[in-house]
């Protein structure tokens, strides 16, 4: 019988990696051109695969746009396939609104230069989310290509893969990588022995007889000009195998679909190809940044600006250009930050673009909000989609805090000036901002006047949020005054500077609705805060003592043997175990001979705040850590104190944990660990778009060890504890079900070793990576609440989304309390403006159906390429695990509203 083979001649392009970003490029330019002129000179050479992503062909077209409509041809005459991915992203350390859009992105790229591979091409990331099945169904694909991660019990190299929602895709399996068929001889016998050993590897995993998939292409191979030849010699002297030069989509239309095993949810196996699980406890400073971007954009700057600023002032360029940054950082050797120290300089530094812009977005749509409301006042906006309760900051006239609230600091009367010259200017100015004369958001007001011209101008911050009407600032013209002074650099000028009397202070404000607004109280509508004894709901402010902290909901106490702290009596909370690591940016592997410290040599407590709305504990513990591993061993010591900040909220059940130090050692990984309430017999993460329920245990290979590290997004649940954290992505149940250790650093100085003692081989270049060491300051955000009640996404929400605060002057138009959107029933993803209309993807994380709820409302059902499917209005079903995306078509600003401010809920002692 004879033996079909599709021969696939591709390239796997790493748009950064062992190198910076440049250099990949310059070699990219010399492959696509010859790859160009080759399509275009010989017919033989049927077909080229690029990589399934987009990026590789926009940066050849950045210096190179001449060759647009030469690609532009060869794909339409489907010579050249492009897409449907903008970059072949890691999926499970960005967030699922980073794949959508990665993918949407790619889709209209590959739309422009004339069409996108009809394929879910995922060759090498490392393992895959549960919802990618649903997320390549909801934009229209049928078929994945996968590699690692597929656990042992496929057996074939197809298989029905399964998301929790039901959607399915055939999922064509690689068990040998997408490398299989790549630096194929240039002669037929040689070929041949080549095909008969591959053969006779993959017999046993054959989904189908008399078929092969044999792809022709490794990272960065250029396209082998023998191909044709050498395939057509092998055809013409046997008849064991049939070669074709195949485009992927034309092989897998005729792959076969009867007796494929399935599989539900994730892989992340190690059986037969290393996952390299190791990368998300790596460089924890870029996990931490990508955790801030993705934040600042999906649940700030993007639902603040669609829902606040008029349809016309959407701004989308601003956007598009901070989730490209966000997209390029999610590729697989960029997020792992599996990469030279170049590489990962690079990426932190996207990701500050990223999230700069999105702070842009954010302090437009303030600066819309303070002519929004009809009174004068000071505003709490609620971003998220739940209506929810929370502590605020805010300013106040006079020398006192209210009762129940908490004073923060206080600002006497006072004034100052200066006398200089126009050109010192901007050096005045930058001393009375450090000072905290301007720019703080203290009330302020000041002039500068030309002495001998006598202009007078007002300056001052246009970041001045003051809660009381007597003390709203003139608008700002420091800009004016500035440039003026530049112009005139030799004048003398004055400047004073007036500062009222005020306070800042921390209040709890109950029952903001999602996605909208209230005013805090005060006579005859101005701006204040009346407070009790107690909360409106008759909530126990917070009290503290030496090592204490309680609210009514918790019960906080600090051990001062060790600094563990205990929550309502489950002791052991946050326990630091520091051990060493021999491994390299792939994975971790303990030393031969390794010393865990998991005891301090000394604790100081320190009660920073005693309430009644926060209370503050820091804990200084101070470590003896060995300084690195040499020769399999720890050694050396290093002195370092980590100080912890613990802080409770009236009303929550949250302990909020900062924890600070100056890393001095190198080679090793810092975990806090915490006790569970009862034996975990497995953990529930947030993955993209839902949780995933794993066990304690990981399937490994012969190439790994199966760690049972696993990623989470935001949170993860096990033995009756949640934990949620900020950009601190791995995890593990330790302890036999016991202990939920939290990885907070991982310092290695290695891209790859050969042989480590988890994964006997290479899985890179050995290059040193001193930045990954982790030398230097660093600050690590995580949370714990104990019980079985805590609602995860709630807490998230509370943790990392924090209520806003807007100082308004009035005449504008909306009242005192109300909502712009009001959606129930399922977690909201994204909210932005697409085409004008408002556009909402929401999903229900949940084992049974749901009905969103989009109050007042109606509109379209759609794909993620924007294709309607369905008409609501009101609400909608979504079925259990499901996603959907819906675009609105009722007015953009429908909102309820009442006259009555909501009270803040002001705990007191």
């Amino acid at each position: 019988m004879t033996t079909k083979v599709a021969v696939v001649p591709h390239t796997h392009w790493d748009r950064e990696w062992y190198a910076g970003f440049q250099y990949f490029r310059s070699r990219l330019l010399d492959v696509l051109a010859d790859l160009l002129d080759r399509l275009e000179r010989n017919p033989a050479h049927r077909f080229f695969l690029l990589d399934g992503q987009m990026a590789m062909i926009d940066d050849y077209l950045a210096l190179r746009p001449r060759d647009a409509e030469r690609i532009r041809e060869l794909v339409r005459a489907g010579r050249l396939s492009i897409g449907p991915w903008y970059v072949l992203m890691d999926e499970f350390l960005v967030s699922g609104e980073t794949i959508v859009r990665n993918l949407q992105l790619g889709l209209t790229r590959a739309a422009a230069l004339g069409g996108h591979l009809p394929v879910g091409y995922l060759p090498d990331m490392f393992g895959h989310i549960a919802q990618m099945p649903q997320i390549l169904g909801e934009a229209g694909f049928r078929d994945a290509v996968v590699w690692r991660g597929v656990p042992h019990a496929v057996d074939r190299t197809a298989f029905w893969w399964r998301a929790p929602d039901g959607t399915t895709v055939r999922a064509e399996y690689l068990p040998a990588g997408y490398s299989n068929g790549a630096s194929i001889p240039a002669d037929a016998e040689g070929l041949l022995r080549r095909l008969r050993a591959h053969h006779a590897q993959l017999a046993p995993f054959l989904a189908g007889e008399g078929s092969l998939l044999f792809m022709n292409g490794t990272d960065h191979q250029a396209p082998q000009p023998w191909l044709p030849q050498v395939a057509d010699a092998v055809n013409a002297i046997q008849q064991e195998f049939e070669l074709r030069i195949t485009p992927l989509a034309e092989y897998l239309a005729e792959a076969p679909t009867a007796a494929l095993p399935s599989w539900t949810g994730e892989l992340r196996s190690s059986a037969r190809a290393n996952l390299l699980m190791g990368v998300a406890s790596n460089r924890v400073d870029v996990k931490i940044a990508a955790a801030r971007a993705e934040r600042s954009l999906e649940r700030l700057a993007e639902p603040l600006a669609a829902l606040w600023l008029p349809a016309e002032r959407w701004p989308g360029e601003l956007l598009d250009e901070a989730w490209l940054h966000v997209v390029r950082n999610s590729a697989h050797d960029s997020i792992c930050a599996c990469s030279a120290d170049e590489v990962g300089v690079a990426v932190r530094h996207r990701f500050a673009e990223a999230t700069t812009i999105a702070d842009s977005v954010i302090g437009a749509v303030d600066r819309h909000l303070a002519g929004a409301f009809r009174r004068p006042g000071t505003m709490v906006v609620n971003p998220s989609s739940r209506t929810r309760s929370g502590l605020v900051e805010i300013l106040l006239a006079g020398t006192q805090a209210p009762p129940g609230t908490q004073l923060v600091d206080r600002a006497d009367a006072g004034s100052v000036e200066r006398e200089v010259c126009g050109r010192d200017l901007p050096h005045v100015l930058a001393e009375l901002t450090q000072a905290g004369w301007l720019d703080d958001g203290r009330a302020t007001e000041a002039s500068v006047e030309w002495t001998p011209a006598g202009v007078r101008l007002s300056l001052t911050s246009d970041r001045t949020r003051v809660s009381d009407t007597s003390l709203r600032p003139v608008d700002a013209t420091m800009a004016e005054a500035t440039a003026q002074a530049a112009a005139n650099p030799d004048k003398p000028l004055w400047v004073r500077v007036e500062r009222p009397a005020s306070v800042r202070v921390l209040a709890r404000v109950r029952e903001v609705p999602g996605h909208g607004w209230v005013s805090l109280p005060g006579p005859g509508g101005e701006q204040g805060v009346q407070a009790g004894e107690q909360g409106a709901g008759g909530e126990q402010g917070v009290q503290a003592g030496d090592n204490w902290l309680d609210n009514g909901v918790v019960h906080l106490a600090v051990n001062p043997a060790d600094g563990t702290f205990a929550v309502n009596g489950l002791a052991g909370m946050d326990r630091l175990v520091d051990g060493g690591d021999a491994g390299d940016t792939y994975n971790f592997s303990p030393p031969a001979e390794d010393l865990v410290v998991e005891r301090p040599d000394s604790v100081t407590i320190t009660l920073l705040e005693d309430g009644p709305v926060r209370g503050r504990l820091r804990v200084q513990r101070r470590f003896t850590w060995p300084a690195s591993v040499e020769d399999g061993r720890r050694v050396g010591t290093r002195a370092v104190e980590v100080t912890t900040v613990l802080e409770l909220h009236a009303g929550e059940p949250l302990v909020r944990i900062t924890t600070c130090f100056d890393n001095p050692s190198r080679d090793h990984r810092l975990r806090s660990l915490f006790s569970l309430a009862r034996r975990a017999t497995g953990s529930r993460a947030e993955c993209a778009f839902g949780v995933v329920d794993r066990p304690l245990t990981a399937e490994g290979g012969d190439g790994e060890v199966g760690l049972a590290t696993f990623p989470s997004r935001r949170f993860v649940q096990a033995g009756g504890v949640t934990l949620t954290h900020e950009g601190l992505l791995e995890y593990e149940v330790v302890d036999d079900g016991w202990q939920l250790a939290l990885t907070l650093l991982r310092a290695t100085g290695v891209l790859s070793r050969p042989a480590p003692s988890l994964r006997p081989n290479a899985a890179g270049p050995p290059l040193p990576t001193n930045d990954a060491q982790l030398v230097g300051p660093l600050e690590l955000r995580y949370g714990v609440a104990v019980g079985d009640d805590v609602d995860p996404w709630s807490l998230a929400e509370a943790a990392w989304v924090p209520l806003r605060v807007v100082t308004t002057a009035g005449g504008g138009d909306l009242p005192s309390t109300g909502n712009h959107l009001r959606v129930s029933g399922a977690e909201v993803s994204a909210l932005r403006r697409v085409g004008g209309a408002l556009e909402l993807r929401v999903f229900n994380p949940g084992d049974a159906p749901t009905l969103v709820g989009v109050e007042n409302r109606s509109g379209w059902v759609v794909d993620l390429r924007g294709r309607p499917s369905e008409r609501w209005k009101g609400s909608f079903p979504l079925r259990a695990r499901g996603i959907a995306t819906v675009r609105l078509d009722e007015p953009e600003l429908g909102c309820t509203s009442s006259e009555e401010p909501a009270q803040p809920d002001t705990a007191g002692s």
